[in-house]
């Protein structure tokens, strides 16, 4: 209560979360609004009737089943965001502009343009992959599929764009702010599915799933919590027009430094070979038929799916991290401030150490993180309820952009009370 109340006599902080609400409020109307010439009706029962389809629209907020003009959301941006942060790491030109405040606009400006064949790509794709099942076109035509596409190019636009506003105003990241926004939305449609065919002997299924998404909530923020401060101690330090002597500071080295990149990373590659079975379900070649039947078949077995699930989200987390913590870097800053790791020496020494402690934390952090990520599968295997697998997942998701957000929102009141 106290927070809030700070936030509310902040006016800069207050006017940001209400401009927040606002351009979400703008985005759930938007998911509402279908393309023009589609039959929603024909939508609505086929993703009531397909298990697959099902998934990808409460993933999706509710935004496919109305196969709204944001029905794509902001993948196609992530998409593009992975692209550049790996040519980043295969290309040293890039690397160095990542580097530098106008190299990493430039990047951006690059993936923004990048959004837009991404875009159009999946909506062709969605289109194609829905029109597997029968045409939801009221009137089928090149025309009409080609407008979908672009209204929905527009949209995943309009979405990034959306996004970036958030982003300026220092209260979270929109990207992840959308995709919390989306997961929220259909978070009373997946409660509808449990509580629908609820009776009294289902009681040890609803403990086991409050017990499921309890303990991921723990285990999410002990791991975006938890760190291991690397002590640094600097031979001298220069405040205001006076050198002082030899201070001592630290480098926090968190446990999952990563966060849930590595469970969306997991999801869209564990989706995408059912996604591409989909697409050859009805070919005529036998083969591709038989494969395809046998992809499907192979990723509904829960024992499999589970495994393989567990090694991407691990593998990821590993990964992503080589991305964004590089202790070469990070030894060179040290020296060049003329500091160092007690008992280590400058240079490679200190490079070696940092890499060794990381990778003892991350070898911690990615099983917990694996482990948390298929707890719903578990508890889902013991109790046969499909949906506990979609709500630890979003849980996952849900609390580390709440904890990301509040984290900034409080520095925004802390800068401002300071300044005051």
């Amino acid at each position: 209560m106290n927070t809030l109340i700070r936030i509310w006599k902040t006016k800069e902080v207050r006017m940001s979360l209400l401009f927040v609400l606002m351009m979400l409020i703008i985005f759930r109307i938007a998911a509402h609004i279908p393309v023009p010439g589609v039959d929603v009706t024909m939508l609505e029962d086929l993703f009531s009737k397909n298990q697959f389809f099902g998934l990808l629209n409460i993933f999706s907020g509710g935004t496919l089943e109305s196969f709204s003009v944001v029905a794509m959301g902001v993948a196609p941006y992530i998409t593009s965001s992975i692209i550049f942060q790996l040519l980043g790491m295969i290309i040293p030109s890039m690397e160095e502009m990542q580097k530098e405040e106008q190299g990493r606009q430039k990047i951006n400006q690059w993936t923004r343009l990048a959004t837009i064949p991404l875009a159009i790509i999946q909506a062709y794709g969605l289109i194609l992959l829905l029109s597997q099942s029968g045409t939801f076109f009221q009137n089928a035509s090149i025309f009409s599929m080609l407008f979908a596409i672009l209204i929905m190019t527009a949209g995943s636009i309009f979405l990034m764009w959306i996004g970036e506003l958030i982003s300026e105003k220092h209260v979270g990241n929109g990207i992840s702010i959308l995709i919390l926004a989306g997961i929220v939305a259909g978070l009373p449609t997946l409660l509808g599915q449990t509580f629908a065919v609820y009776d009294k002997s289902q009681l040890i299924t609803l403990i086991l799933f409050v017990a499921a998404a309890v303990a991921t909530v723990i285990g999410i923020v002990v791991m975006n919590e938890a760190q291991r401060n690397i002590p640094v101690q600097y031979a001298r330090h220069i405040q205001g027009a006076r050198l002082s002597g030899a201070v001592t500071s630290h480098i926090p080295l968190r446990l999952n430094m990563a966060g849930v990149i590595p469970i969306i990373f997991a999801i869209s590659i564990i989706l995408f070979p059912t996604v591409i079975s989909q697409f050859f379900l009805n070919a005529r070649t036998a083969f591709l038929r038989e494969a395809a039947t046998w992809t499907l078949q192979l990723f509904q077995n829960q024992l499999f799916y589970g495994i393989v699930y567990f090694l991407l989200v691990f593998l990821f987390a590993y990964f992503y991290t080589a991305v964004i913590f590089k202790p070469e870097t990070v030894a060179e800053n040290i020296q060049k401030q003329g500091g160092f790791i007690p008992g280590i020496r400058p240079g490679k020494n200190t490079s070696d150490y940092l890499g060794w402690v990381s990778n003892r934390l991350l070898l911690a952090g990615a099983t917990f993180l694996a482990i948390i990520a298929v707890l719903p599968l578990l508890v889902q295997q013991a109790t046969g309820n499909a949906n506990l697998v979609i709500g630890g997942t979003s849980i996952l998701i849900i609390v580390a952009v709440v904890i990301d957000s509040v984290k900034q929102i409080e520095a925004q009141l802390t800068m401002r009370e300071y300044d005051a």
